[in-house]
Formats: C-alpha cells, sequence, structure tokens
C-alpha cells in the first residue's frame, strides 16, 4: 500500500536519516582508497585484527555457551525474582561500557571482590591480559544474544515440547531434540549480533583490560590511538569495522522481518 506521508511525519523523517547517514557518506568520502591496502596491512593493524578476531570468536563463544541455557531459563522457569534477574542480564545493553569496564575492575581486579581471590589462590589477574578483553567483551556483548533466543524461546510452540516429554524423552533430550531445532536460526542470529557486538567493544575494554598492544589493544581502540597520529589508519580501520556491521545488519535483515 502506497501512502503520500504527511510533511509533518516526512520532513522529520529526512532528518532522523541525514543525522544518521550523513556521518557515514562523510566517512567513506575522507577514505584513503588509493591506500588502505597498505594501511590494513600493516604489522599494527594486522595484530590489532588478529586480536579482536580472537577476542570476539571466544567471547562469542563463551556468550553461546552461557547465554543459550540462560535464555531458556528465562523463558521457560517460573522462579522468584525472574524479572529482576532478566533485568541484570540485560542491564549491559544500557549501561555504559565504561561503567561496565569500571564494575569488572572492581569485580575481578586484583583487589577486587572476587579478584583478590583469584590472585591469592590461582596467581590469575585479570586485568590487562587478553583474557580480560575476552571477558569484557562477553560481559557487554552476551545479553544480545540471551535476549534473541529468550524471545525465540518464548514465541516457539510449548506444545511440542510437552508432547515430546508426554512420550517419554528425559528434559535434556526435548531441550536438544525439540527446542534447538525451533529456534536455531535465532540462536545463529544471537550468536552474530553477540560476535559483532564483541568485535566492536571498546569502553568496557580499555576501562578493565586496559590499551596494551598485542594483549589488549582490538580494533576499535587501535582505531582510537589512530585517531591522533595517523587519522588515514584510523579511518581504514573504521572502514573494516563498519563492513563487519553491514554485512551483519544485511545478513540478519531476513530474520527479523520474518520475526
Amino acid at each position: 500500500m502506497n501512502r503520500r506521508p504527511p510533511l509533518v511525519l516526512a520532513i522529520p523523517a529526512a532528518i532522523a536519516v541525514g543525522l544518521l547517514v550523513l556521518p557515514l557518506v562523510a566517512l567513506l568520502q575522507r577514505a584513503p582508497w588509493s591506500s588502505l591496502l597498505d594501511l590494513l596491512t600493516t604489522s599494527t593493524v594486522a595484530e590489532a585484527m588478529r586480536l579482536s578476531l580472537v577476542v570476539s570468536l571466544v567471547a562469542t563463544t563463551i556468550g553461546v555457551a552461557l547465554g543459550l541455557p540462560l535464555a531458556w531459563l528465562l523463558a521457560r522457569v517460573e522462579f522468584p525474582g525472574r524479572a529482576v534477574v532478566r533485568a541484570l542480564v540485560l542491564l549491559p545493553m544500557v549501561l555504559p561500557p565504561v561503567v561496565g569496564g569500571t564494575a569488572l575492575l572492581f569485580a575481578l581486579g586484583r583487589r577486587g571482590l572476587a579478584g583478590q581471590w583469584l590472585d591469592r589462590w590461582f596467581g590469575l589477574t585479570l586485568p590487562f591480559s587478553t583474557t580480560g578483553a575476552v571477558i569484557a567483551a562477553t560481559f557487554v556483548a552476551m545479553p544480545f544474544f540471551v535476549l534473541t533466543v529468550e524471545a525465540a524461546i518464548r514465541q516457539s510452540d510449548a506444545g511440542l515440547e510437552d508432547a515430546a516429554a508426554t512420550l517419554g524423552a528425559t528434559p535434556m533430550a526435548v531441550f536438544r531434540r525439540v527446542t534447538l531445532p525451533l529456534v536455531a536460526p535465532s540462536i545463529a542470529a544471537g550468536a552474530a549480533l553477540t560476535w559483532a557486538r564483541a568485535l566492536g567493544e571498546f569502553g568496557a575494554t580499555v576501562a578493565f583490560a586496559g590499551n596494551v598492544p598485542g594483549r589488549t589493544q582490538t580494533l576499535p581502540l587501535a582505531t582510537f590511538l589512530a585517531l591522533e597520529s595517523n587519522p588515514d589508519e584510523a579511518i581504514a580501520l573504521s572502514l573494516v569495522l563498519l563492513a563487519v556491521s553491514l554485512v551483519v545488519l544485511v545478513s540478519l535483515r531476513r530474520h527479523w522481518v520474518l520475526r
């Protein structure tokens, strides 16, 4: 159905599009296309890319492994305080990332609530380490997976699970043979969102893991650092992150439209 939008709606809509698109156009216009390949193959950039892939993929794996049971629990099990638990789980999505990094530092730092015991008992120091960068990325990215998969489980037909249980299937068999196939597309979509968010994580990482080249300096941190000394390199790195985000959004478009 084609309708001619009233000006009172069309004008602010056009302004909104301009506000969102203009910075991207400016980035593309300023990009050093002729030297882009050289900028992206320097040792510093290559190391940041390698580290970003490692951190984001490990964070996504952890997010899926822990987030899938949590999403099922929030969707299928009634327990006291479920709404509070859900709010706390999703809080990192709206919490300023640097606040999340600060909270991680006070929780897992050498003098933190749990970190002091990790250091004392196991000699494990998480801040300013690659493991710390993974934890920071997981903290901010896993809620995207939980939110996506919980919604899918809630919308799936619980009657199929009940029927399988009635026929004698164990709870684990029901989960593995009925629930997982029903929500498999949402699991893939949630994992993709989690990976993209982990790849672009900045605030929590710099607050908790620092900006150590070769250990915690991921692509977003390298981009921020390059803005002061090498703007062309910063733009090149920004284009990489922009391309990844665009690919993820386009690949998930059909999933969102169907939902």
